[in-house]
């Protein structure tokens, strides 16, 4: 089995909102400026924390997520950049032994060396006592040591040096300023095409880390491919229109190059601002912010209109939580304004001021099960049966439905293709072509 080489680091904390995502894009931002191929991954089922990766990182990039794609696809993705990169980065979900899986359990599986991001407000010699604990949690994972990140003066990190033991490398720190923070909404970071400074806050950061030892280059990983069949030619032919603009953005790349080598051939449109779709067989409406672009989604009549031609003509649409709410008679936003929306399926959505929907499910369809994650502010109400209920990972409360009619399927339910390709193609392909 071929084994390729290649520098790669792991960067976690001990919870959310120490500044991983920072500190990922920061390094890649440097080590890409000094002329190094970089390649990022993120682990989760996270939308947003990639969009900023890849602006960092000048490459798409994919998520890493052990329970919805399984060890063999992580262990697939992350041998196909080593093929072709100088280092990878990848940035774990919450804190290092969050979930189940964890952060842990991923870097684990690819022996990468963990470099543990710890917010210090509020924090001195006591960092020693964190970055021991996570080092020594669970025996056998490689730690490369600790960055602290919100240093606010040389005697602050001198205090938070005199914490650590002596075997403990300290990365560097990070000082506290405000032109390093990614600004943040009701879903987490405001995606990168958003952010008008961005490009001025990761060169600033850059900077910073450029002179910290976190930024001497990790040392050398290897990988290995797991065997994998060829896939079948279940959407050959096929032409898929994918929503794809600051409404509707929430897409994993790996769906994206599934539906591909299924034979899809995928093109973009934005119910934003065009006026019609391109020629499609089936379409794909993603998740993403239709709340925060209610006038233009209204307004925009003509687009409105194809997206219902379509759909009359009994040709597939597959809808995922934000997707779904466009599709609906009206939406509410935060604010208590309404506005009408597609109205393929008959009912109606609110947002609501505290989370309604969190964490893994899955779906098991005609074709095949899908491994989904749910992340949702709204509430809907809709007049129909169910075609089917998610199953959660942890039963702590009732699944999300996923409501069909016609050629069109809709859910809150963000789902991983690779799971079931037949599943995923059946979405997109007529009930009788599906089946």
């Amino acid at each position: 089995m071929t084994k390729l080489t290649c520098p790669a680091l792991f960067i976690s904390a001990p919870g959310s909102n120490h500044g991983k995502t920072t500190v990922t894009a920061a390094l890649a931002r440097w080590h890409r400026s000094q002329g190094a191929r970089v390649r990022v991954f993120k682990a989760g089922p996270d939308f947003l924390d990639p969009s900023i990766l890849a602006a960092a990182s000048s490459h798409p990039v994919y998520q890493l997520d052990l329970w919805m794609m399984g060890a063999d696809a992580c262990r697939q993705l992350v041998y196909e950049a080593a093929a072709e990169a100088d280092l990878i980065l990848i940035e774990g979900v919450m804190g290092l032994f969050d979930g189940e899986p964890c952060s842990a359990d991923l870097a684990a599986l690819l022996q990468v060396p963990v470099a543990a991001v710890v917010n210090v407000a509020g924090v001195a010699q006591t960092l020693g006592a964190i970055a021991y604990g996570l080092a020594h949690y669970r025996p056998g994972l490689r730690f490369a040591g600790v960055l602290a990140n919100g240093v606010a003066s040389a005697r602050h990190e001198q205090m938070l040096r005199q914490g650590l033991s002596p075997e403990m490398a300290y990365l560097g720190g990070l000082p506290r300023d405000l032109q390093f923070a990614l600004p943040e909404r009701h879903l987490g970071l405001v995606p990168a095409a958003e952010v008008a400074d961005l490009e001025l806050r990761l060169d600033a950061a850059a900077a910073a880390i450029g002179k910290l030892d976190l930024a001497r280059m990790p040392v050398p990983v290897s990988f290995t491919a797991p065997e994998s069949a060829a896939l079948p030619p279940l959407l050959a032919g096929q032409r898929i229109a994918v929503a794809h603009d600051a409404a509707f953005c929430f897409l994993y790349q790996s769906n994206l190059a599934l539906l591909q080598q299924l034979g899809a051939q995928l093109t973009f449109f934005s119910p934003l601002r065009d006026a019609a779709l391109p020629p499609a067989d089936s379409v794909y409406l993603p998740g993403g912010y239709p709340e925060l672009h209610l006038p233009q989604l209204q307004d925009n009549r003509s687009m409105q209109q194809a997206l219902r031609t379509h759909c009359t003509a009994a040709k597939p649409l597959y809808a995922e939580c934000g997707g779904m709410l466009y599709l609906l008679d009206s939406l509410t936003g935060k604010d208590g304004v309404s506005a009408s929306m597609l109205g393929i399926l008959p009912g109606h959505a609110t947002l609501q001021p505290r989370l309604q929907g969190l964490g893994y499910q899955r779906i098991k369809l005609a074709a095949g099960e899908l491994r989904c994650h749910t992340f949702h502010y709204s509430s809907t109400t809709i007049a129909l049966a169910p075609l089917c209920t998610g199953e959660r990972l942890f039963d702590t409360s009732a699944g999300e439905h996923v409501w069909r009619s016609g050629a069109v399927t809709a859910t809150y339910l963000h789902a991983y293709f690779g799971a079931s390709p037949r599943a995923a193609a059946s979405l997109f392909l007529a009930p009788e072509e599906g089946a």
